[in-house]
């Protein structure tokens, strides 16, 4: 990484992010050692992270900081899909997770000295007066209405303060478009996996894609190099929808502009699709962001929009066609203790 070994902790361990990060950390010999929280068990196969379960708000976290001297807190468990969980649980784990985290950063005598944030492009909003490209100092053109937006406002705005508190602390924010990829499901995927995908009538929004792979690559870039300040995360180039659905071999199926969530609500109850109010907008506005400012600092995407699509396509029509062929991990917390602790293991 940078020439000094560091001592990292990861939140959202049993998320899809949270053990992606760790498993990349773990091939780094200079990551000396790896925490990681949640309030769920790993859904990833790890070697040498060490899981804490703990409750959503992250109560423990100053303590765990404190007896593992953290230097370095990569915060991956914000929730942006509102389809997972209610508002009082999505509002616990973002806003008063991340105040929690910032409070065992800045507590007296802290070693942590890196703090990295994955945050959401949701930020921004989305409305018909909004520029064809969001830069990062681009204000949203409304007030934050919709609980995911006001929970990314509320968590960017612990992110300034700490920045501005601790100035010996580095601090990024990552602001990631939609993401696309082989294993990550959101609205957007599942919306796109259906027979015929779903569009307001009257709409043809473009939308930016970034896939999963430049999402890691993106957070491990700013580690590395230790940038400070803000990023929009995204692949080149803006697609339509009409376009997204083509290229995924599909049609669309128009919805009512007007009173959609009436349509919508009881086909989410039906399991055949749901898209909360936030991914409605986007299908009437869409969003584009400038992604120029992490590629002046020497990043460089494997895939723009389209080829993160294609890409997504393609590990669609692979898994239909012969499974995933990879059998389901699953932590077993006694197991884990035996592998990496007792004397009767053998190692390398």
């Amino acid at each position: 990484m940078s020439g000094t070994s560091r001592r990292v902790l990861v939140t959202g361990l049993g998320t899809f992010w949270g053990g992606r990060v760790a498993q990349t950390l773990e091939a780094d010999p200079e990551v000396e050692v790896i925490v990681g929280l949640d309030t769920t068990e790993p859904t990833v196969e790890l070697e040498r992270t060490e899981y804490v379960r703990v409750d959503a708000n992250y109560s423990i976290l100053a303590r765990i900081v404190r007896a593992a001297q953290i230097d370095t807190i990569i915060h991956t468990f914000l929730v942006v899909d509102p389809t997972q969980m209610s508002a009082r649980a999505m509002h616990e784990i973002n806003v008063i997770g991340t105040m929690n985290l910032f409070a065992a950063a800045s507590a007296p005598a802290s070693t942590v000295r890196n703090v990295v944030v994955k945050s959401s492009t949701i930020v921004y909003g989305c409305a018909a007066s909004d520029p064809v490209w969001f830069k990062e100092d681009t204000p949203s053109s409304r007030p934050a209405r919709r609980g995911v937006e006001r929970n990314l406002e509320a968590v960017e705005g612990y992110v300034r303060d700490f920045a501005q508190d601790n100035p010996h602390v580095n601090v990024s924010m990552l602001r990631f478009a939609n993401v696309i990829g082989a294993e990550l499901e959101t609205p957007l995927t599942r919306a796109l996996e259906l027979p015929l995908v779903p569009s307001l009538a009257g709409f043809d929004p473009r939308f930016q894609f970034v896939h999963e792979a430049d999402v890691i690559r993106s957070i491990l870039f700013v580690l590395d190099h230790n940038l400070a300040g803000v990023f929009n995360v995204a692949g080149d180039g803006l697609l339509p929808w009409s376009e997204v659905a083509q290229l995924c071999g599909k049609r669309t199926a128009p919805l009512p502009p007007i009173g959609t969530s009436l349509i919508t609500g009881p086909l989410a109850q039906l399991g055949l699709v749901d898209l909360p109010e936030e991914y409605l907008q986007l299908l009437r506005f869409g969003r584009g962001v400038d992604n120029s400012r992490l590629k002046d600092f020497g990043f460089r995407y494997q895939y723009n929009s389209v080829q993160a699509v294609e890409a997504f396509i393609e590990a669609v029509r692979l898994r239909n066609t012969i499974g995933t062929g990879q059998p389901t991990y699953r932590y077993e917390r006694d197991v884990e203790q035996f592998f990496r602790h007792s004397p009767a293991v053998i190692r390398d």
